[in-house]
């Protein structure tokens, strides 16, 4: 089983005043400019795209718009799933989802765009995020879809989810760099004094029914340190996450060894066995 990986030394990326800033800008931006939504993050890998293919695949939905070169949804090989996650896992129609820290909302307008019409929410700590992202929707709006819900709301120190969101779990919860500012935080967890990324498991844990989906999407983290930050480690309240299936992008070659820029991996919440007594 893959250990808890070290933790990255912190930088200014991992406070809310440098995405505020960001936001900020990107709000004046987008106002002069109504087609700058600004960063789409990982966009050089083509991760969102990514992203959606695979979650198009999991709706049993042939890969019309991925970039992977495939189109047999049985035959994928960019997006190779484990049993935990068959095919047609997910509805298009119903698939509840959950973007932590939304940023601009960007995967979610992708996702409207591609036919997910199911409940799609965006949540943020930074509030100028939750602004430019409902600004973006504000001239983006589809007839007869229900509107994506944009809130603010900090995962680590906030509110239970159903007191900012009318749903007690979503089906589905996505990641694209948010454990990676988080893991870049100096901050600390109050009564234990540990490192604020170390809760990170646990928090997102609840959001999910068990058999609920984790997709998350790093350029800080190895896939063998996703799983160690998701995979190893203790249970909450009985659950844990599973590999479920990943995406892959190109490799790359140095001093003999090969590896990827980004990764993505798909986590499953499952119950965890009791221990058996002896």
């Amino acid at each position: 089983m893959a250990e808890k990986p070290k933790h990255l030394d912190p930088s200014e990326l991992g406070t809310r005043e440098y995405w505020d800033k960001l936001y900020t800008t990107e709000i004046a931006n987008n106002a002069a400019d109504p087609d700058d939504i600004g960063t789409v993050w990982f966009d050089d890998s083509g991760a969102e795209e990514k992203m959606l293919a695979f979650l198009d695949r999991l709706a049993g939905v042939s890969p019309d718009h991925s970039d992977s070169g495939t189109s047999d949804t049985d035959n994928t090989p960019d997006f190779p799933l484990l049993p935990a996650a068959p095919a047609a896992a997910l509805s298009r129609e119903t698939t509840s989802i959950l973007d932590l820290g939304c940023g601009n909302g960007s995967i979610l307008f992708s996702l409207r765009s591609r036919g997910w019409s199911g409940p799609l929410y965006g949540v943020d700590y930074s509030a100028h995020s939750i602004s430019l992202a409902s600004q973006i929707a504000a001239s983006r709006a589809l007839p007869d879809v229900a509107p994506i819900v944009f809130t603010e709301w900090d995962l680590l120190s906030g509110p239970p989810l159903p007191t900012i969101l009318p749903v007690q779990t979503v089906d589905l919860v996505l990641d694209k760099g948010t454990f990676d500012a988080i893991s870049l935080s100096d901050a600390t967890e109050p009564s234990s004094g540990r490192r604020v990324c170390e809760g990170y498991k646990e928090r997102v844990l609840p959001l999910l029914p068990v058999g609920g989906l984790f997709l998350i999407t790093s350029c800080n983290w190895t896939e063998e340190e996703l799983r160690g930050w998701f995979v190893a480690g203790e249970s909450v309240e009985d659950a844990t996450f599973e590999e479920a299936g990943r995406v892959k992008y190109r490799t790359f070659s140095f001093g003999g060894i090969s590896g990827q820029t980004i990764s993505t991996l798909c986590f499953r919440k499952i119950l965890t066995k009791p221990s058996s007594s002896t």
